[in-house]
């Protein structure tokens, strides 16, 4: 039997598994690191609360991707979607029925999507505003009239006379918002998110991220929504960032995850969990033989033959890794190079009057110097499967930074402590009435679009060359992808497998077309 070795059992690694196993006869088998399936994507339990690491909403405009989801958690009967301001204390009633009714999770009528409300918002000296921003009296009342005039005059001169070449990030937000609304409303949290200047940020991470947003479209949106809600779940007319629903697993992505992983598993999958990849070995310049692997807790090492190789571990690591071939050295300096941003959330458990407003948002934006938080999760409001109890509120606050900065290198109870006093600093949260914390490190959650990534093309060729090597997903790729392009990425792997294609275009290709597009500084 052919085999397959997969490094990392994120969305991009198990996609390729199942579709190995659906369509091919290659055991697929996977090597995970951590003790967990979902990568980036898991959901972490914490007493029966559950954390959704930067926020998943499953939402994508390739049919073939939403089916895919679908057919292992299919969309609850009532789904939610007649009512998309339904309130959570409702939701919760209604979750409380259907777990009487169908037993402990399992292959049951709780391994479910719900069809959930987008609601997002900004939070701006003080203030909280619709995101997209919504041009209604409320808004421009907040804003003030000479507010309100500045954004009109930067707009009309961006649209009058633009910034002809787009070099930066910055001149790509001014131009298709207009200076005051880019300092305003996007500046900050980017800002927060990278840890460097919108002006030190190549306008190419807004052309793949943003391209399709514009104020005419929000504009157009707007009006729009005033007379009809869209109840189509694929709602493929509209921007990503204008969306007004999306699907979600009871229990957080997770659940997705850990799903596929056990059906691969039963279909013939191996899965080896806490385990490393040490070592990457070659047959030839252009083809691997073996991958060296290691239990967590062990010193001992083992080596796995296959004939092909899927890898989504940081592109960095994996040319450290890589035996027998001869790497240049203009390659090699390119990936010591890149960079990454790291990522830590703080869950605060609270009680249901510990919450200050009753928010009814998915999560909000703090576009705010004054505060390090960057954005706000209410997981609560994500799926009423997200809380142990009806009676409590659970947010996570999040903190973009780098592992080496003094503010990660504290203790779990400094952050927990300094997030807190934030979010009841903004009056959002009250203090006393704060049940318990759980801080979450994750490293690598953004591959950098500065630095070495300038040179990346000279990696990309030289990863091309290798025939039976394919990197996919997020750090595979050095892309930041969202969930729906990483599966994407694998799927079109395994469709090369098949074909025996080793020209790997159509991988790359994949996020960098208009259908793509994400909306700003998003975490999922």
């Amino acid at each position: 039997m052919r085999k397959a070795i997969i490094i990392g059992a994120g969305p991009a690694g198990l996609t390729a598994a199942y579709e190995l196993l659906k369509r091919t006869d290659i055991q697929p088998i996977v090597i995970e690191q951590g003790n967990q399936a979902g990568g980036l994507s898991r959901t972490i339990d914490f007493d029966g609360n559950k954390i959704d690491i930067g926020g998943h909403r499953f939402f994508s405009k390739s049919q073939k991707v939403v089916d895919w989801w679908l057919h292992f958690l299919p969309l609850q009967a009532n789904g939610m979607a007649e009512n998309i301001q339904i309130s959570y204390r409702d939701q919760q009633a209604a979750f409380e029925v259907d777990k009487k009714t169908t037993g402990s999770p399992g292959d049951n009528e709780e391994d479910v999507m719900l069809l959930r409300p987008r609601k997002s918002s900004i939070y701006f000296e003080g203030r909280f505003f619709d995101y997209p921003l919504q041009f209604t009296f409320s808004t421009l009342r907040k804003l003030g009239f000479i507010k309100v005039l500045k954004f009109a005059f930067s707009y009309t001169k961006a649209k009058l006379a633009p910034i002809r070449e787009e070099l930066t990030l910055e001149d790509f937000f001014i131009n298709r918002f207009g200076k005051e609304l880019y300092q305003t409303f996007f500046k900050s949290y980017t800002e927060k998110v990278w840890g460097v200047p919108c002006r030190e940020l190549p306008a190419s991470w807004g052309k793949q991220r943003v391209k399709g947003l514009n104020i005419g479209n929000v504009l157009k949106h707007a009006v729009r929504s005033l007379f009809y809600k869209s109840k189509d779940i694929h709602q493929k007319n509209t921007q990503t960032s204008l969306i007004e629903q999306f699907l979600y697993p009871r229990y957080g992505p997770g659940q997705m995850w850990e799903k596929v992983a056990n059906r691969s598993r039963q279909m013939g999958a191996v899965i080896h969990m806490n385990t490393r990849v040490v070592g990457l070995h070659a047959e030839t310049n252009t083809k691997l033989k073996s991958v060296v692997i290691k239990k967590a807790g062990s010193d001992e090492t083992e080596i796995l033959e296959a004939d092909y190789f899927i890898s989504t571990m940081p592109v960095r690591t994996l040319l450290r890794h890589l035996n027998g071939i001869d790497i240049p050295a203009s390659v090699t300096a390119s990936s010591e190079s890149l960079q990454y941003r790291d990522f830590l959330i703080v869950g605060i458990l609270t009680t249901a009057d510990g919450l200050k407003t009753d928010v009814t948002d998915n999560w909000i934006y703090i576009q705010d110097k004054g505060i390090r938080a960057g954005r706000v999760q209410f997981f609560h409001n994500w799926s009423p499967g997200m809380t142990r109890s009806p009676d409590s509120r659970w947010i996570g606050v999040e903190y973009f930074c780098n592992e080496t900065d003094q503010f990660w290198q504290q203790d779990d109870a400094a952050i927990a402590g300094f997030a807190v006093n934030e979010m009841s600093g903004i009056q959002l949260l009250d203090a006393n009435k704060v049940q318990n914390t759980l801080v979450v490190k994750v490293r690598k959650a953004y591959p950098s679009y500065f630095g070495g990534y300038r040179d990346f093309d000279k990696v990309k060729q030289f990863l091309d060359g290798i025939d039976n090597l394919f990197p996919v997903g997020r750090n595979g790729m050095h892309r930041y992808n969202n969930t729906d392009h990483s599966m994407l990425t694998a799927m079109a792997t395994v469709d090369n497998i098949i074909a025996g294609r080793t020209n790997k275009a159509n991988i790359w290709e994949i996020n960098t077309d208009d259908e793509y597009h994400e909306e700003t500084g998003t975490a999922d």
